[in-house]
């Protein structure tokens, strides 16, 4: 079949339930909870799945007493339906903005270096300036979190990013650059060490995010930069809760952004080992899909630059 000829059939099979109805399908793995989701009879879901599927003459789900799965073509449509469902969503959102004032919905993704500062600041301003706008906040890695960005499930992510972007159809804007320091808990034995070295850590147990990470990329090409060997005790651990209850009953160290560690240096949780300057600020910032942006992802957006723009301030005390 060319791709005339899909674009045709398409175009006169698939109606907006539909797409929605497949998609709801690949992500129960089974018809007859996403009839009930759905509201509809299950007889009709499969009747509407097998007259898609003639229509395009291909096969979408394989079924078994499991339930159904995608095969590679309903891969590549189900990817290509996420993404026309997000733009309805987005669609909905301008036509409600237009009629009633700023409104809507964005989902969020976010990194550890913005969860406990620039985010939370940002939507506290947001719940006083339109509490009309609803948000949804999923907190991830980047491995997880651009994918889904692509897909059309995400609005923007928000965190430490790279240098360049990795990914084809994503565009970053850097709102700041921020340090990252080695910490410890209050009254650790290195604490009270006036100046040390990178190479005077390599032997002590490490917290450090997954590899996926930007920030466990940057503290290991340090290590490389100066000739080391990477940590060899670390503990994997992206959840900031862990890592602070991790810290504060061992003598474990971490390495984390600046302003996730002023959060609590205040109150002597923490305290900074005196390690000279070991990477280079990591931009932190907003990664979006290319194009345009609903007016509630756009509000959102100018909120982080001004808060942003505050925590700026705070890095470079």
């Amino acid at each position: 079949m060319t791709p005339e000829e899909f674009e045709r059939n398409m175009v006169s099979r698939l109606k907006i339930k539909y797409l929605k109805l497949l998609v709801t399908v690949s992500e129960q793995g089974n018809i007859v909870r996403a009839a009930q989701i759905m509201n509809m009879a299950q007889p009709a879901v499969t009747k509407i799945i097998r007259d898609i599927e003639t229509a395009l003459d291909l096969v979408l789900f394989e079924r078994s007493s499991r339930g159904v799965s995608l095969t590679l073509y309903g891969e590549v449509l189900i990817k290509h339906a996420k993404l026309m469902l997000s733009q309805v969503k987005h669609a909905s959102e301008e036509l409600s903005t237009l009629q009633g004032g700023l409104a809507g919905h964005v989902t969020i993704g976010t990194l550890i270096t913005a969860s406990l500062t620039l985010l939370p600041k940002t939507l506290v301003r947001l719940r006083e300036q339109r509490p009309s706008l609803s948000v949804t906040v999923v907190e991830g890695t980047n491995d997880r979190l651009l994918p889904a960005l692509i897909r059309g499930e995400l609005d923007l992510v928000v965190g430490r990013m790279p240098e360049r972007q990795e990914y084809d159809g994503l565009s970053s804007e850097v709102l700041y650059h921020e340090p990252v320091v080695i910490v410890a808990r209050g009254g650790h034995p290195l604490g009270k060490q006036a100046e040390m070295e990178l190479k005077d850590l390599a032997g002590e147990a490490w917290i450090l995010p997954s590899p996926q990470t930007y920030l466990r990329k940057e503290v290991e090409q340090a290590f490389r930069d100066q000739g080391l060997a990477r940590p060899a005790q670390v503990l994997e651990s992206v959840s900031v809760l862990t890592n602070l209850t991790l810290l504060a009953e061992t003598d474990m160290i971490a390495a984390m952004p600046y302003q996730v560690f002023r959060n609590y240096e205040k109150n002597g949780g923490l305290c900074r080992l005196a390690v000279g300057e070991f990477t280079r600020p990591g931009p932190v910032g907003i990664t979006t899909r290319n194009g345009s942006h609903t007016p509630a992802a756009a509000y959102v957006m100018s909120l982080l630059r001004e808060v942003a723009e505050e925590l700026h301030t705070g890095t470079e005390e």
